[in-house]
């Protein structure tokens, strides 16, 4: 980590300081995913961190105030969601090619930031703006450029002139996080991990064009 990294009273941190500071954070990031976001101490983490409670304290007012630096680093992260569906064809074969891509690179990015996202979901869930407002930037990486390509298609003729292409878009993404937040769910409806993707992709290929998808 470079550049002005501060500590809580305003100073700025010395190399080892930044270092010490970013080995907190995958310490915490590291036992997110392994406990309960309300279970997690800052004693623990700064034992797993091989320093002390006090040091914590030096770089974030609490577990908290160190989660939600994790979720904006990963809100920055999730900006390359947009490049599934910026500018891509949805016609034809191509079409579904790119409902592939967008499904498989939003499952994964979910899956790679499960444990944040997990506290990111809970807090917005609860009111915290300050979550759903990541919650928020993260889905908006999609939902945007997808609602301008429904825009585009409209001017084309190509999409339903009469549907509101914001809630289309809106209505796949809120599609897609709910699927990649219950990953791990659907062997207990019969469903195997490897027929989520070929399935969610025939939903979004139809919600977005309107078709069946090419064989």
């Amino acid at each position: 980590m470079t550049g002005q990294v501060r500590t809580v009273d305003g100073r700025v941190a010395g190399r080892r300081g930044q270092a010490t500071r970013q080995k907190l954070l995958d310490c915490l990031r590291e036992m997110l995913s392994t406990s309960p976001y309300r279970d997690v101490k800052v004693i623990d983490v700064a034992r797993m961190a091989g320093t002390s409670p006090a040091t914590f304290y030096q770089y974030f007012p609490d577990v908290e105030g160190a989660v939600l630096e994790i979720a904006e680093e990963m809100a920055k992260d999730s900006l390359v969601l947009k490049e599934l569906v910026a500018n891509k064809s949805w016609a034809g074969k191509t079409g579904w090619t790119t409902a592939e891509e967008l499904v498989d690179g939003f499952l994964g990015f979910w899956r790679d930031n499960d444990a944040i996202l997990r506290v990111v979901t809970l807090g917005a869930a609860e009111g915290d703006k300050r979550f759903f407002k990541i919650r928020m930037k993260v889905l908006n990486a999609v939902a945007g450029p997808l609602t301008d390509t429904l825009k585009d298609m409209q001017a084309k003729n190509r999409f339903d002139k009469s549907a509101n292409a914001g809630a289309v878009a809106g209505s796949l993404i809120t599609l897609l996080a709910a699927a990649a937040e219950h990953q791990k769910a659907f062997d207990s409806w019969g469903a195997k991990a490897k027929d989520l993707k070929p399935n969610l992709t025939s939903l979004v290929y139809l919600g977005v064009t309107g078709k069946k998808p090419p064989k």
